[in-house]
């Protein structure tokens, strides 16, 4: 939808012992998580003398061909990326993979994340007569290594990582390496898999679903994981005492059928469905989910309360990224477009309309307005997360905080504004109940603002 938060990127990697057409392999994992960006994909693929890529802004199937993808065909090691930019850097410059030549050879960058320090190191970079091509994180943490390379890969990573603060999932690939890290707390998803004798990173477990390859698990806060003809080489370098992992990813951004730090995001969404009807019940007839993102949370919320679901929302699929359009108009027009209300099942009925999340409220109000259009008598939103009150430094795409409806108004004017009969949030802590088998601990930076590290005077 429109009034959505946006994850920046999502990775994928495979290093290739069985003969696979590994650019088509990466083709089809990038087609699963283009859910995590669309406005730019990439594939680099490494024949162990030369990195050959193709990128271009676009989705999936709008970037590559039949004949871009032969072109991409031999090779052991791939690596691909889909992006969606933050605040508007959206440059084709900027696509991803990042392809670099050094005096060692050549390197292919793919990053979902934001260093928050990246400015002040580029600064220091250019001071000493580097000169940058793209203005993305990756291309400083690959002049990093290029500098350091004469101590080895290894500790050119480590060089690195001790350079770099902020949120990281990479995938990097050299002419004979494949490399996985994520960042020390942990922020952003990194999870390793197995097809055949040949292994995958990925962002998300559904993109080793869409080639059929096996999970293995998740890649551990602060490893950085070396896969070459040798085997796979773990390191672990030093965390903090605890993690600090985007619980965003559960609320919106993995795909239901992903596993995310063991948790399937299905059941997570479901739970706090089950845990919103507990703490904000209402009478009504029918629950509604808005399509896609509140489906789950809304079934779980109408086996809790015994409210019969119905689908009173039908989504249109055709629709393109209307996300991007920039004024208040087309993104209420957009809303219509992308959206339809079953007037004969909502027509008299008192709804739980259920969403993920509420950003600006634009969206929220235009599919009130809509339900209202078709004939519901009462509205009553439910929301499957806390009120977004601060943006977010790490790699998500978030308003500027005047922008957010949570950081201005009290649940009472939001729910005016909306035009809804009652608004309630989940809670904090319903929201960590959806997640405690996880083990590890979460970033609520954007409900509570409690950031994992300091943001360089931005927090």
């Amino acid at each position: 939808m429109l009034d959505k938060i946006k994850d920046e990127c999502g990775v994928f990697g495979i290093f290739d012992k069985d003969g696979h057409d590994i650019a088509l392999l990466t083709y089809f994992a990038l087609y699963a998580i283009q859910h995590r960006g669309q406005e730019s994909a990439g594939i680099a693929v490494s024949n162990g003398n030369d990195i050959v890529y193709h990128k271009e802004m676009g989705l999936v199937p709008e970037v590559f061909t039949e004949e871009s993808l032969k072109a991409l065909k031999i090779g052991s090691i791939a690596i691909g990326h889909v992006r969606h930019s933050v605040k508007g850097k959206n440059f084709p410059q900027n696509t991803q993979p990042l392809v670099t030549k050094y005096k060692k050879g050549n390197m292919a960058f793919a990053h979902n994340g934001t260093l928050i320090n990246a400015h002040i190191i580029r600064e220091e970079l250019e001071e000493k007569g580097a000169i940058f091509q793209t203005t993305t994180d990756s291309e400083v943490m690959a002049n990093i290594i290029a500098r350091s390379s004469d101590e080895g890969l290894e500790k050119a990573l480590k060089i690195m990582l001790n350079s770099i603060k902020g949120s990281y999932a990479l995938v990097i690939m050299t002419q004979d390496n494949l490399i996985g890290i994520r960042d020390p707390h942990g922020i952003r998803p990194l999870v390793l898999g197995k097809l055949k004798n040949s292994y995958v990173l990925a962002s998300e477990t559904c993109a080793f679903d869409a080639i059929g390859a096996e999970y293995i698990r998740d890649v551990r806060p602060g490893e950085i994981i070396i896969i070459s003809k040798e085997g796979l080489k773990s390191i672990q370098t030093p965390v903090p005492l605890q993690s600090s992992f985007c619980i965003f990813e559960f609320v919106y951004f993995a795909r239901t059928d992903s596993i995310v730090d063991g948790i399937s995001v299905y059941e997570a969404r479901r739970d706090a469905g089950r845990i919103l009807a507990r703490e904000n019940p209402v009478d009504a007839d029918i629950v509604v989910g808005v399509p896609d993102s509140g489906t789950t949370a809304a079934l779980g919320y109408a086996e809790e309360s015994g409210i019969p679901y119905r689908e009173g929302l039908i989504k249109n699929r055709y629709v393109g990224r209307t996300f991007i359009k920039p004024t208040q108009a087309i993104r209420e027009q957009s809303v219509r477009i992308k959206l339809n209300a079953l007037s004969r099942l909502v027509r008299g009925k008192r709804i739980v309309l259920v969403d993920d999340s509420i950003v600006r409220g634009t969206t929220s109000k235009a599919i009130v307005e809509l339900l209202r259009l078709a004939g519901a008598k009462e509205i009553h939103m439910r929301i499957s997360s806390p009120p977004i009150k601060y943006p977010c430094f790490f790699g998500v795409d978030t308003p500027d905080r005047d922008e957010l409806i949570g950081a201005s108004s009290t649940v009472e004017e939001i729910c005016e504004e909306i035009g809804a009969d009652t608004l309630s949030y989940l809670s904090i802590d319903g929201l960590l109940r959806t997640v405690e088998s996880s083990g590890c601990s979460f970033c609520l930076g954007c409900f509570n603002r409690e950031y994992p590290m300091e943001c360089e005077g931005r927090c």
